[in-house]
């Protein structure tokens, strides 16, 4: 019985000590990685500003559009693809 509760304790210590070694490791390497990424993001320049909006489009043209969403919408119900439910949100949202 002795031998066994030395053998248990003798795992326990190598396996103690491997995993503080191994915790060490990674920390210490993610250090590194984070040292030589932080040059490279101070190098990048900014991003580009967006561009601006669109000019607003006529009426016509706009309710030209919603018209064949609504269209779009209603072959999607047809085919299955939309629920009567899903269908009438869209359109609500189309139409505002």
């Amino acid at each position: 019985m002795p031998g066994l509760l030395r053998g248990v304790a003798r795992t326990a210590v190598v396996a103690g000590t491997a995993t503080a070694v191994s915790n060490r490791v990674s920390r210490r390497q993610a250090g590194r990685w984070a040292q030589q990424e932080a040059p490279q993001a101070e190098a990048a320049p900014p991003p580009p500003p967006p561009p601006p909006a669109p000019a607003a489009a006529p009426a016509a043209d706009d309710m030209t559009t919603k018209i064949d969403q609504l269209k779009q919408l209603s072959t999607l119900k047809e085919q299955g693809v939309l629920t009567e439910e899903e269908f009438a949100e869209q359109k609500h949202r189309l139409l505002g």
